[in-house]
């Protein structure tokens, strides 16, 4: 059974990497590449596209984005693919856009509203009161049920789809950090630093609660996973003009 590289080990390829001066058996051996998922891309296309890219055709990513979802995507490619539980298992860092005064089924703009409520009494004060007393540290979170978790080994979004009703189960998660970055009421930008397995679309369906409403994620985008930011990944675009000047 082939050990896991340590991260530290693995060689990077994002946005200040030098095509030119890459060696050439690195994506075999196992490279991190660092990816801007983009707007309506699964998280699979965008392995693809860098599958049929490398050499290598061991290609895995390491923490899935929704299609409506942009944002850093760390995708490993050969021996590096056993290190991907490493990644995952980093803090991650999005940035939500969460709308008051209406829910969808899946906690975000993928579905219509099927439920509205008040949000004028919403106030930055009171939002920040909320955020301080029940979204810091470990917290009780359900996963939404147009999730990619299994029950029963079957996925949650499958049973959504055919009108089940299933009772899904709080879990812990850690939130090390919040900030308001806007309040553009109904819209606010809030800003999570987390652990593994924490939904942001939950986070939005949960604060709209506590803050006696409705509220659903609008808009969302990974800007860390770990030492990965936002900043230096690299665009699909871009990624292409890596590999040309690679294999050149």
């Amino acid at each position: 059974m082939a050990i896991a590289i340590p991260l530290s080990e693995l060689p990077v390829v994002d946005r200040e990497s030098d095509p030119s001066s890459f060696p050439k058996d690195n994506f075999t051996t196992g490279t991190v590449v660092v990816m801007n998922k983009p707007l309506e891309w699964s998280s699979f296309h965008l392995v693809k596209f860098v599958r049929y890219r490398v050499p290598p055709k061991k290609v895995g990513h390491a923490g899935t984005l929704d299609p409506l979802a942009t944002g850093v995507l760390v995708i490993c490619t050969g021996k590096a693919t056993k290190s991907i539980e490493q990644v995952q298992h980093l803090p991650k860092e999005y940035v939500a856009k969460i709308t008051f005064g209406a829910s969808t089924p899946s906690y975000d703009a993928a579905l219509e509203p099927d439920e509205t409520a008040p949000w004028n009494h919403i106030t930055k004060e009171k939002i920040e009161e909320v955020l301080a007393e029940k979204f810091s540290g470990e917290i009780m979170q359900k996963p939404p049920i147009y999730s990619a978790i299994r029950i029963k080994g079957e996925r949650l979004y499958k049973k959504a789809r055919r009108g089940e009703k299933v009772e899904i189960v709080p879990r812990p998660v850690q939130i090390y950090e919040t900030e308001l970055l806007d309040v553009s009421l109904p819209e606010i930008t809030l800003r999570v630093r987390c652990g593994k397995g924490t939904y942001i679309r939950s986070i939005a369906y949960d604060l709209g609660i506590a803050l006696e409403s409705k509220a659903y994620m609008s808009g969302l985008e990974r800007t860390a996973i770990g030492p990965f930011q936002i900043e230096k990944a690299l665009d699909p675009e871009e990624f292409d003009r890596f590999m040309k000047t690679y294999l050149d």
